[in-house]
């Protein structure tokens, strides 16, 4: 190794091993974990058993719901709510005047900025059955429910959507504001529509920002615990039981610390897939 290039990594070197120590370590005995049968109580060592964890998990009914439970909530609350969402709003904000765009960049950073389990436990007051919403309904005489027990997914994608949106709207609010007002003026000019105009010329202008977005908003969503735990606790019956709180569930309920690390890993997996499909799409050129 020649002189130059010791003194371009030495700099980099106490980063390293930090990011050894406290995140390359932590990895790695979980993956550790994850291939043994380590309980919290009633067990004096852990032995190795090989894939019998994960071949456990993929025979699991519970963990199988709790994996299409986890894309459901992802897709609902990520990929359309937040993304979509957020998108609208920058789009309409660059239209709306002042006071209108400070009023509503306050409501929704308001919600972003909530603790999770403080959020959690306002969209539980207002989805429970003698909650706002009902109340709503019944002033409007139109039908009410338990909604967090006949529809408790979309409930809490629906609380995840109304926490999480200013992330995506403050990310796309930045993206239109880098596109040059002289191609959309020239785009009227012309008689594009705004449809037209949305299509053709904001999207694929703000495409890289479109891939960033969904993927920190997919991997946040992946994790979040607090507030479907604080919501529903992953019932009724684990019908909005992701994989976060099934993870919980089986290694510090059930004090299965194994089991539940392989699920954690799996869940670490399913990150990474969604993570390989945006940056390719950030190498995909138009």
């Amino acid at each position: 190794m020649t002189r130059r290039s010791l003194v371009r990594i030495l700099p980099l070197t106490p980063a390293t091993l930090l990011l050894l120590l406290f995140l390359a370590g932590p990895i790695a005995y979980c993956a550790y974990i994850a291939f043994t049968d380590l309980q919290l109580t009633g067990q004096a060592h852990e032995s190795f058993i090989g894939f019998d964890n994960f071949r456990t998990a993929f025979g699991d009914e519970a963990f199988l719901n709790a994996v299409w439970l986890t894309l459901v909530f992802t897709v609902v609350s990520a990929l359309l709510g937040q993304n979509t969402l957020g998108l609208a709003l920058a789009a309409l904000m660059q239209r709306a005047s002042k006071p209108v765009r400070t009023l509503t960049g306050a409501i929704v950073i308001t919600a972003w900025v909530l603790p999770e389990v403080v959020a959690g436990f306002l969209l539980y007051a207002f989805f429970r059955k003698e909650g706002t919403l009902n109340a709503i309904l019944d002033w409007l005489h139109l039908p009410t429910q338990n909604w967090l027990f006949t529809l408790p997914i979309l409930a809490v994608s629906f609380a995840n959507v109304w926490r999480g949106t200013a992330f995506s709207m403050l990310v796309y609010s930045a993206a239109l504001n880098e596109i040059p007002k002289e191609i959309t003026e020239a785009a009227e000019v012309d008689g594009a529509g705004g449809w037209c105009r949305l299509w053709h010329i904001t999207l694929p202008m703000i495409r890289r920002s479109i891939a960033t977005n969904l993927m920190l908003i997919t991997l946040q969503t992946l994790s979040v615990f607090g507030l479907i735990w604080v919501m529903t606790r992953g019932g009724p019956s684990g019908k909005s039981q992701t994989l976060p709180l099934f993870m919980y569930e089986e290694a510090f309920q059930k004090s299965m610390i194994g089991y539940g690390t392989a699920v954690a890993l799996l869940l670490l997996l399913v990150g990474g897939l969604f993570s390989m499909i945006y940056v390719r799409l950030l190498r995909t050129e138009v």
